[in-house]
């Protein structure tokens, strides 16, 4: 026994060793370019102070934005618009955490190198999953009022004329207090795991273990199967059931898509704009802004393919129970937004991002990321307000949403750079640092 322990413990060892050999053997490739890492202390690794400065600003701002516009769109309107709009806002930066979080585990899960140098601005996305389960508080209290989720409503069976039979099979999953629960769940394993990974990657920049990154990327697998299914269930259960009779199979992965679809753009836009203020200005090159593209217009692909797919198959089936959910939305104006979402939102970008030459231009390929955010709002705004039974709201209530859906995310983003301003904005003691400084497409 003493030497099969023995034994292990030299093979473990061994492997150990030979990671270790790997990641040096990748932190310093081969290419034309000279690679050289800066200090730890050096300010291109810092946030700068012009942008450091906003920070309380923009959560005060936000904050007010965000209280206001809830409160204006429910006195403006009434009914179930208020918290409506709030739920737009809410789940346009949940994806966008998300999203975040998402792409954090697959550069682990892969060992992607190329993505080093970026990869701590979705961290800091990521990580506001965190204050953004606080947010969750309203929407959690709505599904004991009724003044979101209708299905919690007294009477609303009897009103709308549902069979007893089906509804009963509803309400095992559609009640209060097993909906907050289970939207603990969520947010419990989304914060969880987001707070490790940052964890992680902090105590990397302090200490320099190559430990770290054999841990993180171990853990990866399991993180993603667990993000996988949380996104799924909360998609269900926070949007989807918004109608409570409807029910698609796919519309989990249709909000998984836009959110690493929104994720992306929104790496690439905060990257661009923190070079633009002095930070990584030499570690971000146009060739990371080449991968970021091609994921973007890859996700664009799949979002395409998504909803089409979505809509076709109710559609060709025709049953009752399943097309309502679109004839919603093509009567008050929404079968406009219908139409320029499949030419805006796919359409033009697919067309746009498509070229090498674009995707090879920071300031293009970001332009494109900013309008895909424009077009994620647009889209959760057809997705969530339709429901509220107030047709498009008029311009009160897009003013009010948008409102509030900019109070929400300067919130969110004064928190940001308040958290970036106490670190450093790229990961500085990653072993695959000099692997990402180096990397070109070919």
């Amino acid at each position: 026994m003493p030497r099969t322990r023995n034994v292990r413990r030299r093979t473990n060892r061994q492997r150990k060793q030979s990671f270790h050999h790997l990641v040096s053997a990748l932190t310093f490739p081969m290419s034309h370019k000279a690679v050289a890492i800066k200090p730890a202390d050096d300010p291109a690794f810092q946030l700068p102070a012009s942008l450091a400065g906003l920070s309380l600003p923009m959560i005060i701002g936000g904050i007010v934005a965000l209280v206001g516009g809830a409160f204006f769109s429910n006195s403006a309107i009434g009914g179930r618009f208020g918290m409506s709009s709030y739920l737009v806002a809410y789940m346009y930066c949940l994806t966008l955490a998300i999203g975040s979080l998402f792409f954090v585990l697959i550069q682990h899960l892969t060992r992607a190198g190329w993505s080093v140098v970026v990869r701590r601005v979705a961290e800091l996305m990521m990580i506001m999953v965190i204050p953004l389960a606080l947010l969750f508080i309203p929407i959690a209290v709505s599904a004991y009022t009724g003044s979101l989720y209708v299905w919690s409503l007294e009477g609303y069976q009897a009103d709308h004329g549902i069979p007893s039979a089906i509804w009963k099979q509803k309400e095992l999953w559609l009640n209060p207090n097993w909906f907050v629960v289970r939207s603990l769940i969520y947010l419990t394993v989304w914060c969880g795991i987001a707070a490790w990974y940052y964890r992680g990657s902090q105590r990397q920049d302090e200490t320099g273990e190559i430990t770290i990154t054999e841990k993180l990327q171990a853990r990866s697998g399991p993180a993603v199967i667990a993000f996988s299914f949380c996104t799924s269930f909360a998609a269900f259960d926070w949007v989807m059931s918004l109608a409570p009779m409807w029910f698609s199979t796919m519309f989990g992965v249709y909000i998984f898509t836009g959110s690493i679809l929104s994720a992306h753009c929104a790496i690439c836009l905060f990257s661009f704009l923190l070079q633009r203020a002095g930070a990584m200005r030499d570690e971000v090159t146009v060739e990371h802004y080449h991968d970021l593209g091609k994921l973007i217009f890859g996700f664009i692909c799949f979002w395409g393919y998504i909803s089409f797919s979505q809509y076709m198959l109710i559609w060709y089936a025709n049953i009752p129970e399943e097309t309502h959910w679109f004839y919603t939305r093509s009567t008050d104006g929404w079968f406009n937004v219908s139409v320029l979402l499949m030419v805006l939102h796919w359409g033009l970008p697919f067309a746009g991002t498509m070229s090498r030459h674009v995707r090879r231009r920071p300031w293009l390929i970001t332009s494109w990321a900013a309008y895909i955010l424009v077009l994620h709002l647009v889209d959760l705004y057809w997705i969530i307000m339709p429901e509220a039974g107030m047709g498009l709201g008029g311009a009160t209530g897009i003013i009010a949403t948008l409102v509030c859906v900019i109070g929400m995310a300067a919130l969110m983003l004064g928190l940001m750079l308040k958290l970036a301003a106490g670190t450093r904005v790229v990961a500085v003691r990653d072993p695959r640092l000099g692997e990402s400084l180096a990397f070109e497409n070919f």
